[in-house]
C-alpha cells in the first residue's frame, strides 16, 4: 500500500490554506493528475464541517473517479479523507495546519491508499512520492498566486 507524507512551510495565513484544500471544484485548475472535481455534499455539525465530493484522476490512458468523505476538524486545524467510493479499496489522508513565525504555516499531508487493481498499485508505489511532491508544489504555487498578491 503506498503510503506517504509531505510537510511544507508556506508564506500565507492558515485559515486560506484550508480554504484553498476545501475548495474542491478548483483542483481541476491546479492539480496535477485532477480532471475533474464535484461536491455532492456540504454541511456544518458543530465544529466540524463535511464533505462529500468525487474527484477523477489519471494518468496517460488511466482515469477513474473516486468518491470521498471529507471532514474538516475545525477546532484542530486538520482536514481527514476517506474514500466512499471508487477504484480505490482504501483511502485515507490528513492535512493538518500549524501557525509558524512571520505569516507562515506549516502544511503536513500524509497519505495511504491502495487501488483495486494490483498492476496499477504496483506502479504507483514507485512513483507514489513524485506524483505527491508535484501535487504539494501545486497547493503551494497556488497560494503563493493567490493569497501572497494580495498581501503585499
Amino acid at each position: 500500500m503506498p503510503k506517504a507524507s509531505v510537510k511544507r512551510l508556506i508564506k500565507c495565513q492558515k485559515k486560506d490554506l484550508i480554504n484553498l484544500v476545501l475548495d474542491i471544484e478548483k483542483y481541476p485548475q491546479f492539480v496535477p493528475f485532477c480532471y475533474d472535481a464535484k461536491i455532492y455534499e456540504n454541511k456544518n455539525e458543530n465544529n466540524l464541517q463535511k464533505i462529500i465530493a468525487d474527484l477523477t484522476i489519471g494518468k496517460g490512458p488511466f482515469k477513474d473517479t473516486y468518491k470521498s468523505d471529507v471532514t474538516y476538524d475545525k477546532k484542530n486545524d486538520s482536514i481527514y479523507v476517506k474514500n466512499i467510493d471508487g477504484p480505490l479499496n482504501h483511502l485515507s489522508n490528513n492535512w493538518t495546519f500549524t501557525d509558524q513565525k512571520n505569516g507562515i504555516t506549516e502544511v503536513t499531508f500524509d497519505i495511504d491508499f491502495e487501488i483495486k487493481n494490483k498492476f496499477l498499485n504496483s506502479l504507483m508505489v514507485v512513483s507514489f512520492q513524485f506524483g505527491l511532491e508535484k501535487i504539494a508544489d501545486a497547493f503551494q504555487k497556488r497560494a503563493e498566486e493567490l493569497f501572497n498578491s494580495t498581501n503585499n
